[in-house]
C-alpha cells in the first residue's frame, strides 16, 4: 500500500469520487499503454485507468460524475473488503509512479466525510517516454534490453532511403498567421471573454508567470537522493507538489545546476522547514555559493590551460614572425612620463597596438610586476577575453597617466566592466573610450576649481582638502588681532587706553 492512507477506514466503498481528464486518447496513446506500460505496471493497473477514462464521454473533456466507490470495486471485479481496499490502492500507486494518475482527498466544508479526486495523465509519446531514463531503464528490467529496442523501433517510421544520410539545405516557406488573417484587435469581446471562462469544463489555472526550467523531473530527483538522508521524507512528498519542482527547476537553470548538484542542495540542513516546505531563499542563497565556487574553479582552470598553452606555442614557435598592425596618426595616445626618452609617440602606440600585454607591462615598472597587478590582467585576458590591444590601452589608462590612485583593483574592475557593457573590442574603441574618461575628467577638475574659487569656499577647500570635497560648515569669520604686527605703541595710542582703563575703573 503506497497511498498515503493511515487508515483503511479512510479509503472503502462507500467513499465518493469523481474523475477529471483535459485530453483524449489516440490510437498511439492506446499503443503506448498496451505494449509500454503495460509490462512495467501491470494489466490490472491499465484497465483500472481505462475504467476511470471512460467515467467521462468519449470525445470530452472534464469532469465526471460523482459516484461511489463501489462502482470501480463491481467494475474490477475486486471484492469489497481490507483485501480488495489494498489491491486497489496499490493499483493506484502503481498509476501514480508512472505519471499515469494522480490522485487527492478532498474535503467538503458542510460535511465531516471526505470524497477521491481521480485526474487522470496523457500516456507520453514515444519520443519522451524514452528520453526518461528511469522509465526506460524500468520497462528494461521487466522486457529485456532488446524487447525495448525493438518496441523503439516499432514506434517510429523511418525517413526514405533516398534523403536519408544526406546533408539538406531546408527552408521554411510556410505562411504565418498574422500574413494571412488579420483581426480587430481594436475592440476587445469582454462578453465573450467571460462566457468561455464560464462555460469551459477544463480547469482554469490561475495565472501566473512561466519560470524558465531545468527540465529535470523528479524521478531523476528521487532515483540518486540519498535513501538514509534526514530530508528523504521532505523530497518524497514534493511528487505532488508541482509548485515546489517548478522552484527548484528554476534555481538549477538559473545556476546552471546538475541533478547531482541539486541533489547535494538538497540533502542540506535548513534547507526544509519543519513542517516539511521548501525554503527556496535559502536554497538559491547556497546555490548562489555552489555556483560562485564552480566559476572560480574553471576561471583557474582555464587560465592554468592557458598558461601551459601560451609556453607549449612559445617553444614550438619562437621563430615565426607575428603579423604587425598599423596605427593611424589620429588614434596616437601621448607617450607616458614613465617610458618619456625611451620612445617616440609612434614608436609607443605601435608598441601598444601588436605587443603581448604581459611584456607591454612590464615596460612600465623597473622591476617584475606586482602579483596583484599581474593577476588582474591575466584575468581579464583568459575570463573576459578582451583583446590585447584594448588591454594594453587600459594599462595606458591605468598605469601611464600619472595619477597613482588609479592603480587599485576596485578602479580596474570598474573600468573593464565598463568597456565591456560598451562592447570596446578593438584598438581605435578603446582610443576613443580612453580620450572620452579624460574630457569627463578634465570637465570635472574644472567644476572643482571654480567651486573652490568662491568666496567663503576657499577656508572650507583647505579644511578638506584631504577629504576631496566642500564642507557643509558655514564659514564663521575669526576676529582679527590688529596690533599682532605692531612693533610699538605710539604715545597718543598708549595715553587713550589710560583713559579708557580709568573710565571702567569709575575714574575720571
Amino acid at each position: 500500500m503506497q497511498l498515503r492512507i493511515g487508515n483503511l477506514l479512510q479509503y472503502t466503498e462507500h467513499h465518493r469520487y469523481y474523475t477529471f481528464r483535459d485530453f483524449s486518447l489516440s490510437s498511439l496513446d492506446y499503443k503506448m499503454l498496451s505494449l509500454i506500460y503495460q509490462p512495467m505496471i501491470g494489466a490490472f493497473a491499465i484497465a483500472f485507468y481505462q475504467q476511470l477514462y471512460h467515467g467521462i464521454a468519449e470525445g470530452t473533456s472534464g469532469y465526471s460524475t460523482i459516484e461511489t466507490q463501489r462502482k470501480l470495486f463491481l467494475g474490477l471485479g475486486l471484492d469489497m473488503n481490507e483485501r480488495g481496499r489494498k489491491y486497489l490502492i496499490e493499483q493506484a500507486s502503481r498509476l501514480e509512479a508512472v505519471g499515469l494518475l494522480q490522485t487527492s482527498r478532498v474535503g467538503l466544508p458542510d460535511q465531516a466525510d471526505v470524497m477521491y479526486e481521480y485526474e487522470l495523465s496523457q500516456p507520453l509519446t514515444p519520443s519522451e517516454f524514452f528520453r526518461n531514463q528511469h522509465l526506460t531503464l524500468l520497462l528494461r528490467d521487466k522486457i529485456g534490453k532488446y524487447a525495448v529496442i525493438s518496441l523503439r523501433e516499432s514506434f517510429g517510421a523511418q525517413e526514405p532511403d533516398e534523403i536519408a544520410g544526406m546533408q539538406l539545405t531546408k527552408e521554411n516557406i510556410s505562411v504565418p498567421f498574422y500574413e494571412l488573417f488579420q483581426l480587430n484587435t481594436q475592440s476587445v469581446d469582454q462578453e465573450l471573454e467571460q462566457a468561455l471562462t464560464e462555460v469551459a469544463p477544463t480547469r482554469q489555472a490561475a495565472p501566473r508567470t512561466q519560470l524558465e526550467t531545468a527540465g529535470i523531473p523528479y524521478g531523476e530527483i528521487i532515483l540518486r537522493f540519498p535513501r538514509n538522508s534526514a530530508n528523504r521524507s521532505y523530497v518524497e512528498r514534493m511528487r505532488g507538489n508541482a509548485e515546489q519542482l517548478a522552484q527548484i527547476n528554476y534555481v538549477a537553470y538559473k545556476y546552471n545546476l546538475s541533478v547531482a548538484d541539486i541533489c547535494r542542495l538538497l540533502d542540506e540542513d535548513g534547507v526544509f522547514a519543519s513542517s516539511g516546505e521548501l525554503i527556496v531563499d535559502e536554497i538559491q542563497l547556497r546555490a548562489n555559493q555552489l555556483y560562485r565556487q564552480d566559476k572560480k574553479r574553471e576561471g583557474d582552470r582555464q587560465r592554468t590551460l592557458a598558461r601551459v598553452q601560451a609556453a607549449a606555442v612559445q617553444n614550438n614557435e619562437a621563430d615565426d614572425e607575428l603579423e604587425e598592425f598599423g596605427v593611424q596618426e589620429e588614434y596616437y595616445l601621448v607617450v607616458p612620463s614613465q617610458l618619456a626618452g625611451r620612445c617616440d609617440v609612434q614608436q609607443y602606440n605601435m608598441l601598444m597596438r601588436n605587443e603581448p600585454h604581459t611584456r607591454f607591462m612590464q615596460r612600465f615598472f623597473p622591476g617584475a610586476v606586482p602579483d596583484w597587478i599581474e593577476r588582474s590582467f591575466e584575468r581579464i585576458d583568459l575570463n573576459y577575453r578582451l583583446p590585447a590591444p584594448v588591454i594594453n590601452v587600459l594599462i595606458h589608462y591605468v598605469i601611464g597617466m600619472n595619477d597613482a590612485q588609479r592603480v587599485t583593483k576596485t578602479f580596474v574592475e570598474a573600468v573593464v566592466s565598463n568597456m565591456l557593457v560598451k562592447q570596446v573590442d578593438t584598438f581605435e574603441k578603446a582610443v576613443l573610450y580612453v580620450r572620452e574618461q579624460a574630457e569627463v575628467e578634465a570637465d570635472k577638475e574644472r567644476r572643482n576649481a571654480r567651486t573652490a574659487a568662491q568666496p567663503g569656499a576657499r577656508g572650507a577647500s583647505r579644511n578638506n582638502s584631504s577629504r576631496g570635497g566642500i564642507s557643509r560648515k558655514p564659514s564663521i569669520p575669526i576676529v582679527q588681532d590688529e596690533g599682532a604686527n605692531d612693533t610699538a605703541i605710539s604715545p597718543e595710542k598708549l595715553e587713550q587706553m589710560r583713559m579708557l582703563a580709568r573710565k571702567l575703573d569709575g575714574k575720571n
